[in-house]
């Protein structure tokens, strides 16, 4: 698209000196393109352990509890890391913290293949990538498209979110072949590595403000105010946080998101590959309809980026968490041994909704908590963690007691009406003037 090629008409230089010619390219497009890779990293080296579940048990006799205990860790530190990462940002700089975070995420992989006992797998595979990926979260995507862009944050929003899902997309089927044929050790020294490799464009090529190229944010005709990087990123976190709890908003966005949470990673993206392998279908073939998954929601999830710029958000959540929830009360009788096309329906029905919601829901943060919304949406990225924390735990405690995943499917469809309540919930509160709620 012209847009994504041009930068908008010159304007004055942010440091206040006369108009400067605008570049070709806006340098956001690069920054962008950077940050497109390193969450392509993330979350193909986060999506993992969902691999490992069997070759655990086989080695180790681990259960499929003991290894969801770990994915559960790492999905929570992966939420509760965000809002605190956001801050950090503010106050050190993009660049220093998500190479630090990349470079956690090598030393936690790498450990792996030194353990001998599940406490080994959830602080590895747990604590260190649940820490280094949570740095590089959905706070990092709204930090970023907040920084570089005025017009387009929609859309940017949603090619960033996107790129979660061509992170499973691209390392899923590649993953899940080497497990098989050379074993999962193989697997995770080649996450750790590639966690290496990415942070080397990071350094090269990422930039903290347009100030720091002598550019507006896209399509700005004003510099922004300068950011607050007084005091600690956790004092600021914590603070924003208090003041964000005390608004109905908040505590209906971060439900909805927690469901979200729960009926995506949590569930799907943990227990999918188990639950496929017990209907009798191959590792390799639940890994790569999980990766389709994963290319259908690279469309839905820009999508709805271009949705957002162009309708209320609240109607998109309240769609996309019903036909999400509609989707997995049918999935029992869609799963069998091969591929059939009731199963391929689901999944490019499924993947289309995958993580649609999160557009939507930066655009209410922003709208509800203006230039601390990078912060209160790391918050509400906690829920969601959160939420997907307890589920994968539930759903693998429910598989080892009923002998099969049905009961949690029905539950999740069941937690999608709720979600729908949530948002209904976000459009009775309705708006003031020029886009603020109310107090």
């Amino acid at each position: 698209m012209k847009e994504l090629e041009l930068a908008p008409a010159p304007a004055a230089d942010p440091a206040g000196g006369p108009p400067r010619r605008a570049p070709r390219v806006h340098y956001g497009w690069i920054v962008v393109g950077v940050s497109l890779l390193v969450l392509v990293g993330s979350a193909g080296f986060r999506s993992t352990p969902s691999l490992l579940m069997d070759p655990l048990h086989n080695e180790f006799g681990w259960s499929r509890a003991t290894v969801s205990s770990a994915v559960s860790v790492n999905l929570a530190l992966y939420g509760l890391t965000a809002p605190f990462a956001a801050a950090l940002m503010d106050r050190f700089g993009v660049r220093p913290v998500v190479v630090c975070a990349l470079l956690t995420i090598s030393t936690g992989a790498g450990l792996t293949i030194l353990m001998t006992s599940p406490w080994q797998l959830v602080l590895c595979w747990g604590v260190l990538v649940g820490l280094g990926s949570g740095s590089m979260a959905g706070a990092f995507a709204t930090t970023i498209s907040g920084r570089w862009f005025e017009a387009r944050q929609g859309l940017v929003t949603g090619l960033l979110t996107a790129a979660g899902a061509a992170g499973n997309l691209v390392f899923m089927p590649l993953l899940a072949a080497l497990v098989e044929r050379h074993g999962w050790r193989t697997a995770v020294v080649l996450v750790s590595l590639c966690a290496t490799a990415v942070a080397v464009p990071v350094l090269l090529l990422m930039r903290e403000r347009p100030a720091d190229v002598g550019q507006l944010p896209y399509g700005a005709r004003t510099a922004p105010p300068p950011p607050d990087t007084d005091g600690s990123a956790v004092a600021r976190s914590l603070r924003v946080l208090r003041q964000a709890t005390g608004r109905r908003a908040f505590w209906l966005l971060a439900g909805s998101f927690a469901i979200c949470g729960a009926t995506t990673v949590g569930l799907i993206g943990t227990h999918f590959i188990p639950a496929a392998h017990d209907h009798g279908m191959p590792v390799t073939t639940g890994a790569s309809l999980l990766a389709l998954i994963g290319l259908f929601d690279v469309a839905g999830t820009i999508a709805s980026g271009w949705f957002t710029d162009r309708f209320d958000p609240v109607r998109l959540l309240i769609t996309y968490y019903a036909l999400r929830g509609l989707s997995l009360l049918f999935l029992p009788a869609l799963l069998g041994g091969s591929l059939r096309p009731p199963i391929l329906a689901f999944v490019v029905f499924y993947g289309l909704d995958w993580v649609a919601t999160v557009p939507p829901t930066v655009a209410l943060c922003r709208r509800h908590f203006g230039a601390d919304a990078p912060i209160v949406f790391g918050w509400v990225l906690a829920a969601h963690q959160v939420g997907a924390a307890a589920v994968a735990g539930l759903a693998g405690l429910a598989r080892d007691s009923f002998g099969d995943y049905d009961a949690t499917w029905y539950a999740a469809g069941a937690l999608c009406a709720v979600a729908v309540v949530c948002c209904a919930g976000l459009r009775r509160q309705g708006l003031g003037k020029n886009g603020e709620s109310p107090r």
